[in-house]
C-alpha cells in the first residue's frame, strides 16, 4: 500500500478486468452485427447461375427452370419456327428489341445467342403473369394469322416464338431475355454471362 492509502495493484488488475469484459462485450454485440452484413445462404442461392443440360432438349420442346425465383424459359426452336419470326415483323411493337430488356448479345431477330435455343424469363411483362407456351401454328381463335408462340391467358398479351410482343395488347415490352451463357455445345448457365464473368 502507498503513502495515499490507494492500492495501485488492486487499481490495474480492476482496470485490466473492466477491459477484458469489455472488450470481450463489444466482440460479442459486434458479431452478429457483422454477421448480418453477410447473405444469406438461401439470398445466395437465390442468385446464383443454374446450369441447364440441353443435350435432350429436342427441336420445338421447352422446359422451365428458376432462376431468382422466376420461371426461366428454356426452348429448342425448330427450323420451321425460325423462319416464320421475320413473318411476323409488321404485327409486333417492338420487332427490333430496341425498347426491350434483354442483353446486347440478344438484340437480334431471335433474340438468343444461338438460332436455335430461346432462353426467357417467363414472366408476362404487363403484370407478371406466366404465359403458355403454344407453339402450333394453326389459327387460334384470338388470331387467324397466329404461328406459334406465348399467350398469357390472364390479360390476353401474345408473343412470338422469339418473346416479341404483339401490337394491340397490354404488354408493353418483349419478354425479358436474362444474362445467359454457354459452358460447351449442351451446358446453359442461366445468370452468367460471358462477357460480365
Amino acid at each position: 500500500m502507498s503513502d495515499n492509502g490507494v492500492n495501485k495493484g488492486r487499481r490495474r488488475f480492476l482496470v485490466a478486468a473492466t477491459s477484458v469484459v469489455g472488450a470481450a462485450g463489444a466482440v460479442g454485440v459486434a458479431t452478429p452485427f457483422l454477421k448480418s452484413w453477410n447473405p444469406s445462404a438461401k439470398a445466395k442461392a437465390a442468385g446464383a447461375p443454374v446450369k441447364v443440360n440441353l443435350s435432350k432438349l429436342e427441336p420445338g420442346q421447352q422446359v422451365i427452370y428458376e432462376w431468382r425465383g422466376k420461371p426461366v424459359f428454356v426452348l429448342r426452336r425448330t427450323k420451321d419456327m425460325l423462319d416464320e419470326l421475320p413473318s411476323q415483323d409488321g404485327r409486333l411493337r417492338d420487332p427490333k428489341s430496341e425498347n426491350s430488356d434483354q442483353p446486347e448479345y440478344a438484340t437480334n431477330v431471335y433474340r438468343s445467342r444461338t438460332e436455335d435455343v430461346l432462353v426467357l424469363v417467363g414472366l408476362c411483362t404487363h403484370l407478371g403473369c406466366s404465359p403458355k407456351y403454344l407453339p402450333e401454328v394453326k389459327p387460334m381463335e384470338f388470331d387467324a394469322n397466329w404461328k406459334g408462340g406465348y399467350f398469357c391467358p390472364c390479360h390476353g398479351s401474345r408473343f412470338d416464338l422469339a418473346g416479341r410482343v404483339y401490337k394491340g395488347v397490354p404488354a408493353p415490352t418483349n419478354l425479358v431475355v436474362p444474362p445467359y451463357s454457354f459452358e460447351g455445345d449442351d451446358i446453359l448457365i442461366i445468370g452468367k454471362d460471358e462477357e460480365n464473368a
